[in-house]
């Protein structure tokens, strides 16, 4: 009764468009400089390896991302352009998808596959980093946090894809 399939239910699966991978970033350690790569692996568990954060493999944050279409609102709410990614310290930007709308789906990029776990918020840290009000301009699009369910490489210029729901 509660998996019927609805009319809200059927707009909510198709998407427009796969994404893309366009950056790919690991932190190395708490408040050391953002290790920018052409590809990382994916992993159960501890996210992405190079990456700082080592959690479980039921851990909700094992890699951060954010569309690069926030990244030039960010940068619009500061009076100014696009902003770095690396300013905003999550893993991997990605183009051409709606990552709020991953929602009870799963993603394959690359090899690997993730699962949206919620919303990842900012910190006072984008105060320091963007200058006066980083933290409000912020709110709302600080991309999403995931979790690992299949292991493999992700690379800058693999697909975005929705494959299932967990």
């Amino acid at each position: 009764m509660f998996n019927e399939p609805t009319p809200l239910k059927e707009l909510m699966s198709h998407f427009p468009q796969a994404g893309e991978v366009i950056w790919i970033g690991l932190r190395t350690a708490t408040r050391q400089e953002i290790n920018i790569v052409e590809e990382t692996y994916a992993r159960i568990g501890t996210g992405l390896e190079g990456d700082r954060y080592k959690g479980t493999a039921d851990s909700k944050r094992q890699v951060t991302l954010i569309q690069a279409e926030h990244l030039a609102a960010v940068g619009s709410y500061l009076g100014r352009g696009i902003i770095n990614p690396v300013l905003t310290r999550r893993n991997i930007v990605v183009q051409g998808i709606n990552l709020l709308a991953l929602k009870d789906h799963q993603i394959q990029i690359g090899d690997a596959v993730l699962e949206m776990t919620g919303l990842c918020h900012p910190c006072s840290r984008m105060e320091e980093v963007l200058g006066p009000g980083g933290y409000n301009a912020m709110r709302g699009h600080g991309g999403i946090t995931a979790r690992v369910v299949q292991e493999g490489s992700i690379k800058n210029g693999d697909k975005v894809t929705v494959v299932g729901k967990p």
